[in-house]
């Protein structure tokens, strides 16, 4: 791996921490979303296969500091309903990831994203349907497939979470120990898989280290932020990530 680190530009490893560390301040302003952001960067860098495998990678290696940061508001009773299904929904999406067509599914959860805007008023109301605690085991199984297949789907649990009462700092702190879990499933499910190669792995780590970064910053923020500016915030990335998969699907399709 030392040779290999000597070959790679490190303007290009500056560049992912610097991206990871951007991402993942907008990412705990916003409830998610920092992921799917840098898609379209990584698909130029590293190209469009390896996109997926380094954004989970560098992704997980910044949760535990995500999760020290916001351990006191996690939602446990939340992420014991989520987890394990999601797991599951990640080795099977791995396994899957070469053969896998997924530009419908993009579709439809970008449309399901941008009418986010309409459906909480752009913040101005707080619930738009009901959820109960059951209704996160068929999410965590669906929602870990296709983050694994494309690199980044955390704002699709949003809406979720906020109509389930979840706010803020609790919202933030319940999806980074869920998605912690999940990246173990990911990740190793990469390897087991031969998806993730040395050179990944230092993208990965250089992503990853930024991203650490970036939580910091965004917990300062967060905490001076109100629940009506959270929500507008957590609703514009939504519609943004929407407005990203949209574009992204199509231009697989034309």
């Amino acid at each position: 791996m030392i040779d290999l680190l000597s070959e790679i530009s490190p303007l290009l490893l500056i560049g992912l921490f610097l991206m990871g560390t951007a991402a993942f301040t907008l990412s705990t302003i916003s409830g998610g979303g920092g992921a799917l952001m840098q898609i379209p960067i990584l698909n130029v860098l590293i190209g469009t296969s390896q996109t997926a495998p380094v954004i989970n990678l560098g992704t997980f290696l910044s949760r535990p500091a995500r999760i020290i940061i916001f351990w006191k508001h996690i939602n446990w009773k939340v992420f014991w309903y989520y987890v394990p299904s999601a797991m599951l929904g990640a080795v099977l999406a791995a396994w899957l990831f070469k053969e896998a067509n997924i530009v419908w599914i993009q579709i439809v959860v970008g449309l399901f994203l941008v009418s986010t805007f309409f459906q909480y008023r752009f913040g101005k109301k707080e619930r738009s349907f009901e959820v109960k605690l059951w209704y996160f085991i068929p999410l965590g199984f669906v929602i870990s497939i296709i983050g694994t297949f494309t690199g980044g789907m955390g704002p699709v649990l949003n809406p979720f979470l906020l109509n389930a009462g979840i706010d803020k700092e609790s919202l933030v702190g319940t999806k980074g120990a869920q998605a912690f879990f999940l990246g173990i499933a990911q990740v190793g499910s990469y390897t087991a898989f031969g998806l993730l190669t040395e050179e990944l792995w230092i993208y990965g780590i250089a992503l990853g280290l930024g991203a650490s970064l970036g939580n910091y910053f965004g917990k300062l923020l967060l905490r001076k932020m109100s629940k009506i500016t959270f929500r507008k915030w957590v609703i514009a990335i939504m519609v943004l990530s929407g407005i990203v998969l949209l574009l992204k699907a199509c231009s697989s399709l034309f």
